[in-house]
C-alpha cells in the first residue's frame, strides 16, 4: 500500500520544499520507489521551470510524466488563485487529486507539497485546505521558526483538524539566527502540537536535503 502526505508550511518560504526534499531522501531508504508531487507551482524561470518542481524530481527515485507530478504549472510567483487568473487557467482540485492517484499506483511513496500556506486561495471557491481535504493525507508541518510563527502554527493546526485531518508530525526550520528566546517558542510548540517532533533544523540555507536529519513519521 502506498504511503502518502501533504507537506504544509506555516506561511511561504519557510521549508516545505526543504523538507518535502529531506522526507524524500529519508524514505528512499525504507522504499524502492519514492516521488514527490507539486501539484501547484507559481513562479518560473526565463525556461519555464519552477525551482520547488525541480527540487522535488531531484529527490526522487522514479522519474514520472510531468502532468503527475506538478498537473499545474503557472508563470507569474504570486498567490495560485491570482497566478491561475492571468494564465486563464482553472485549478481543478478533481484533476489533481486523480494525479495523485495515478502517481500513488507508480510508487510506494509519496510526498505532495502545498503552495504557500494550508489556506492559499487556489480559486475564488477553493483553498489548499480543501485540495488536503481532498487527498485525505496526513498533514506534515513545516513550522518556520521566526517571529510570529506561534499563532500561524496554531491556526494551521486548527484549520488541518477542523477538516479531518491527522497532523502527522512538524519540522522546525530556523529561518532567524536573531530570533529571541528560540528555545522557549520550540518549547511552547511541543506543548500545543499534537504530532511528534520530526526534525529541528539549525539555520543553514545552503544545506543540502540529503544531510538533515529527520524522523520519518509513522
Amino acid at each position: 500500500m502506498t504511503r502518502g502526505w501533504f507537506v504544509t508550511g506555516t506561511d511561504t518560504g519557510v521549508g516545505k520544499t526543504r523538507a518535502s526534499a529531506a522526507l524524500l531522501h529519508a524514505l528512499r531508504a525504507r522504499h524502492a520507489s519514492c516521488v514527490g508531487m507539486k501539484p501547484v507551482a507559481a513562479g518560473t524561470d526565463a525556461d519555464g521551470r519552477n525551482d520547488d518542481v525541480l527540487a522535488l524530481r531531484a529527490a526522487s527515485s522514479i522519474a514520472v510524466a510531468p502532468s503527475l507530478d506538478n498537473p499545474v504549472l503557472l508563470p507569474d510567483p504570486v498567490s495560485p488563485h491570482i497566478a491561475a487568473a492571468r494564465a486563464g487557467q482553472a485549478i481543478e482540485i478533481a484533476a489533481i487529486v486523480a494525479a495523485y492517484r495515478a502517481l500513488a499506483s507508480e510508487a510506494d511513496a509519496v510526498v505532495v507539497e502545498g503552495a504557500g500556506g494550508f489556506l492559499v486561495p487556489l480559486s475564488d471557491r477553493h483553498t489548499g485546505a480543501d485540495l488536503a481535504a481532498a487527498l485525505g493525507l496526513p498533514v506534515i508541518l513545516v513550522v518556520g521558526l521566526r517571529l510570529g510563527c506561534l499563532n500561524h502554527a496554531l491556526l494551521t493546526r486548527d484549520a488541518v483538524a477542523a477538516r479531518g485531518l491527522m497532523l502527522a508530525g512538524w519540522i522546525v526550520n530556523r529561518l532567524d539566527p536573531a530570533m529571541p528566546e528560540q528555545e522557549a517558542n520550540l518549547d511552547y510548540l511541543r506543548a500545543q502540537l499534537p504530532a511528534p517532533l520530526l526534525a529541528d533544523w539549525p539555520w543553514q540555507p545552503e544545506a543540502d536535503p540529503r544531510d538533515l536529519p529527520l524522523r520519518l513519521p509513522d
